[in-house]
């Protein structure tokens, strides 16, 4: 029998929560209300979703658990619905009408569980032109307007913010706010409801503060001419002498007076209003940068409000010295991962088990959910359940 389980702490301890097992999105939306204290119970399917990750390293199945059930058997929505009608959300990724071909969509469930609330996330959203259709995180943020405003050059393509603009802040976020609000309602009113949490409205959403600066004729409809997209010299990233990257963020001017100096630069005062002159501004602060490596800039700006950080790469920002002191990040079963966030004072988010194998916690979870049609010997050695 598995022993993953352990005390739960966390603003959400008690509410129990469903994952129909997929990729990207979903399961981050998961993670987020598993940290927060949530019992999330992840439903595997034999084979699995997954993009060829070690199970073991899957960061994003923290603090679940997991059960195998095959959807496709006939007592596999039974057993789902089981599982539904003792918790208060569900989660699920799958193209519309998917669900529900399966037997485990709205109208079950919320017929087993009126209080339920059943989160779902897509790119596209449950209706309009290209709901059925497939897509990624690329698509959604270009049809949005988003991924245009990304990147330096105003004639040049735009760049690709990995999939942390529309998957994770336009969908998992978005999807985790929905459900938070509807289980709020749920408690008050007694009612369940369906959450639509497509990537393209919450990340249309994100650029709320930009449309009102566009309506207001503060931004340029093109990208690398603005304030805030590079197109300013005192809020961008230039190269230092040892190939690294230094990001300025000087805007306001008690912190612009504070960075020329720092940077030994006294005719970047007279430069800033002139907007004529912010190509010559430009360059005289990145031939300033490239005269010292990014160690010994990031020394002169040390404590300082002059807004000026180092850019670091993914395996060098654990030991940034205010993020090791925050412990911004964390070490779990020797995997180092950001740490649950946000904060609390009385009800902190922990970083209580590892990555749930497929399948581990079906013993568990039919003890703990009083669940009796899950069998745990449908689930495998955590072993075999390791993607090569």
């Amino acid at each position: 029998m598995s022993t993953r389980h352990t005390e739960r702490t966390g603003p959400l301890a008690g509410v129990r929560v469903v994952e129909l097992a997929g990729i990207g999105p979903g399961p981050f939306a998961a993670m987020l209300l598993a940290d927060l204290g949530a019992d999330v119970v992840r439903v595997d399917r034999p084979g699995g979703p997954g993009l060829g990750v070690d199970p073991a390293k899957d960061l994003t199945n923290r603090n679940k658990r997991s059960v195998l059930v095959d959807l496709k058997a006939p007592d596999g929505p039974a057993t789902v619905l089981d599982l539904v009608e003792r918790a208060d959300v569900l989660i699920e990724g799958y193209r519309p009408g998917v669900a529900e071909r399966l037997g485990v969509g709205p109208a079950e469930c919320l017929a087993r569980n009126p209080r339920l609330v059943y989160g779902r996330m897509t790119g596209w959203g449950q209706d309009g032109p290209l709901a059925p259709t497939a897509g990624h995180d690329i698509g959604y943020i270009a049809v949005t307007g988003a991924l245009g405003l990304v990147g330096p050059d105003p004639d040049g393509p735009p760049s690709i913010p990995a999939n942390l603009l529309g998957d994770y802040a336009g969908g998992s976020l978005y999807l985790v706010v929905g459900v938070l609000a509807a289980l709020q309602h749920a408690r008050t009113h007694g009612e369940g409801q369906v959450v639509d949490a497509a990537i393209v409205d919450g990340t249309a959403h994100l650029t709320t503060m930009i449309h009102a600066m566009l309506l207001a004729g503060g931004w340029q409809d093109r990208r690398g001419v603005n304030l805030l997209d590079g197109g300013c010299p005192f809020y961008g990233v230039y190269a230092t002498s040892d190939g690294g990257h230094m990001a300025v963020g000087a805007l306001e001017e008690r912190f612009y007076e504070e960075f020329a100096r720092l940077l030994d630069l006294p005719e970047a005062r007279s430069l800033r209003r002139d907007l004529a002159r912010w190509p010559e501004l430009r360059e005289a602060v990145a031939a300033r940068f490239r005269s010292r490596t990014r160690a010994e800039w990031t020394e002169v700006f040390e404590g300082s409000d002059a807004c000026v950080a180092p850019v670091l790469s993914l395996r060098e920002a654990p030991a940034h010295p205010h993020l090791a002191a925050r412990a911004t990040f964390a070490e779990h079963g020797g995997l180092v991962q950001p740490a649950p966030a946000p904060r609390f004072s009385v009800t902190p988010g922990t970083l209580r088990t590892g990555p749930a194998l497929p399948g581990a916690d079906t013993a568990e979870v039919a003890r703990d959910w009083a669940v009796p049609a899950l069998r745990p010997q449908d689930a495998p050695h955590p072993q075999e359940s390791k993607t090569p």
